[in-house]
């Protein structure tokens, strides 16, 4: 969000993600398992095959919707006659943000991070949403990142500026680690997390049942992670898109925190599409909570179906 799929290999690279081997058997094994109950408000259990996820709310943020945020360039009217048609106040829009656990036996994988204390109140929630869950800091082996902007990567370190997961590898793009390092204002953030650093190329298997997926244009190595368990699977989507109904509905439309405008839209595109189309279980970031889903097509049109009410 705030401070890959190629355009000619997102077809290719999205669609064997998405749609899988294309036949009915791929489509039947998309079926989601049954939900646990949460412990609490910001924490939501699921499965994924054998697999246990969670996601974890880290909080969330509320902007005016005077077209600097979501949908560049379109009038503020434009926005509001999307989001009121969905029963969204027209005036704002809200984001929330939620990083996910993966449960594989003793491997913890946690993939992003939240704000931390980078964004004042808006986030910082995780550590109080992992204790709920019943994790301690020490216990995450792993942490993925999609990409390095600060309500990702903020949770890296704890208040003191120390390491918030002292035991975990931390993996991202090669592209994405490069970016994050040019980023002077996450100097503080790379100078702490540069030993436990790992990097990779896309279609890397990161983690076990875990490969890395370049969704791009958001940030030069944007990535998003398919996550799979028997004949299971979901697409962590990281910012690929940033609004349930905006960026839904009118994946062309731009967004302020695109790196690269024309290839993030075509990554949208491409996501609606072929999302839609293979009966992709999702889970986006900025999603509401608990940011799990499909993207289903009327027509011309696409909308988000959450498998779990908004909370």
């Amino acid at each position: 969000m705030i401070p890959h799929f190629k355009i000619a290999a997102a077809g290719l690279v999205l669609s064997a993600v998405l749609i899988g081997g294309g036949c009915s058997k791929a489509q039947e094994s998309s079926a989601p398992s049954t939900t646990a109950p949460a412990a609490n408000a910001d924490v939501t259990r699921f499965k994924i095959g054998s697999l246990e996820a969670i996601a974890l709310r880290d909080g969330g943020l509320t902007v005016p919707n005077d077209n600097k945020v979501l949908g560049v360039g379109r009038t503020p009217e434009d926005v509001a006659a999307v989001l009121t048609g969905a029963g969204l106040p027209g005036d704002q829009i809200s984001l929330s943000i939620q990083p996910l656990l993966i449960r594989d036996g003793d491997r913890l994988v946690l993939i992003d991070t939240g704000a931390g204390a980078a964004f004042g109140p808006v986030g910082g929630k995780l550590p109080a949403s992992l204790a709920a869950a019943g994790i301690a800091p020490d216990e995450i082996t792993d942490i993925l990142i999609s990409h390095s902007h600060g309500d990702h990567v903020g949770g890296l370190v704890n208040a003191s500026g120390a390491l918030a997961f002292p035991r975990a590898t931390i993996r991202m793009a090669a592209a994405e680690w490069t970016f994050m390092q040019a980023n002077a204002e996450l100097k503080s953030i790379v100078d702490v997390i540069t030993p436990r650093v790992e990097t990779f190329a896309p279609g890397a298997e990161v983690a076990p049942g875990i490969t890395a997926i370049a969704i791009e244009g958001h940030t030069p190595g944007h990535s998003g992670y398919e996550i799979v368990s028997g004949t299971e699977r979901l697409l962590y989507a990281g910012d690929a898109m940033h609004h349930s109904v905006v960026s839904v509905q009118h994946p062309e439309w731009k967004i302020l925190f695109d790196d690269n405008a024309p290839v993030a839209t075509a990554s949208r595109e491409a996501l609606d599409a072929r999302a839609a189309d293979g009966h992709t279980r999702l889970y986006f970031v900025h999603f509401p909570y608990p940011g799990l889903g499909h993207i289903t097509r009327t027509g011309d049109v696409y909308r988000w179906v959450p498998e779990i009410p908004a909370s």
